[in-house]
């Protein structure tokens, strides 16, 4: 088992979760913790074509459900919602995932500038919000999070902004304007504090519920605690944070003062089951995996996108998105 033990804490890692061909993506943007073992996942489409409009050719684009167990090898496909398109309950460019008490799966599109609303079975419920810089309108929403009051937070980034609705779309508030710069990925904790990954700035930065700012973690470099474009960011119940560090390839991992605690680089010791059935069909591929120099950088963290914690199995759960996988670590208190 690989596992790091820091500061009264000790991170295992679990598994990377084998996509089968049913469920693969080469791009898995964001993950959501259901009930029991369901997962959700938003995957967004990379298909193109020379001559023809990106936006009709990112095929790929979803939302899955999938039940991952705690031990390996314990995963199963349960179905696609939505697929690509401009009609109600489809995605152009979806971002984010989250789920409210009933379970209902709310995905952020940043192209359409709305949010679809699927139940649980996946069933097509509506759609709210369109283009616009004004109260309720977005421009390119991303991350996505209720609150434990069931209000919801969406990170309306090309605004520069954080917006509150109620589960229904109806406009709460909004806050960040001035103070925040391309913000992408947000989390809200168990008192209500929200979390935004402020991409372009590279830092954290929390607020009240009301959009009182509480604290700025983060800066931009390579070192320890320093950030580079983060996308998205979790919260423990335990108040530890956990950041998608993007462009550093990397998690970073703080306490609930801001204090740098670790990094996670990614521990997954060989690639998919999907990917190794394509690698095993092409000889050169075979080889140049047998000749690289270092075999651990296969299982490193390429671009991260997305986290999410479990808190009922203590689980960190990663979209490596460039390599169309799941990494997945257990927390345990040391």
């Amino acid at each position: 088992m690989i596992s790091q033990q820091v500061a009264g804490r000790v991170f295992n890692f679990n598994r990377e979760v084998k996509l089968t061909p049913a469920w693969r993506s080469r791009s898995i943007v964001s993950v959501a913790v259901g009930e029991g073992d369901d997962v959700f996942l938003v995957h967004r489409g990379s298909d193109y074509y020379p001559n023809v409009p990106w936006t009709r050719t990112m095929r790929g684009s979803k939302l899955s459900k999938v039940i991952i167990g705690t031990v390996p090898d314990d995963e199963k496909f349960v179905g696609q919602f939505g697929g690509q398109g401009e009609a109600a309950g489809e995605f152009t460019w979806p971002v984010a995932v989250a789920l409210d008490n009933q379970r209902n799966a709310y995905v952020t599109d940043e192209w359409l500038n709305r949010v679809s609303v699927f139940d649980k079975e996946g069933n097509f419920l509506k759609i709210w919000g369109k283009a616009g810089s004004g109260e309720g309108e977005f421009e390119g929403p991303s991350g996505i999070a209720f609150g434990p009051d069931e209000v919801l937070y969406i990170v309306d980034g090309r605004n520069n902004r954080v917006q509150k609705y109620t589960k229904d779309g109806d406009f709460l508030g909004q806050w960040g304007k001035g103070g925040l710069n391309a913000p992408w990925g947000v989390t809200v904790d168990q008192h209500g504090n929200v979390y935004v990954a402020d991409h372009e700035n590279h830092r954290v930065q929390k607020f009240s519920p009301d959009g009182q700012p509480l604290a700025t973690f983060g800066s931009y470099g390579t070192g320890d605690g320093q950030l580079n474009r983060p996308s998205d960011v979790a919260v423990d119940p335990d108040g530890d944070v956990y950041v998608c560090d993007w462009a550093n390839d990397r998690i970073q991992i703080f306490g609930t003062d801001g204090a740098f605690i670790t990094s996670l680089l990614g521990d997954a010791r060989e690639p998919s089951k999907a990917a190794m059935g394509i690698i095993e069909t092409n000889p050169e591929m075979v080889q140049q995996l047998h000749e690289m120099p270092d075999q651990a950088a296969i299982g490193r963290f390429s671009f991260p996108t997305g986290i999410a914690f479990d808190p009922e199995k203590h689980r960190i759960l990663v979209t490596d998105s460039q390599r169309g996988r799941l990494q997945i670590y257990d927390k345990v208190k040391g």
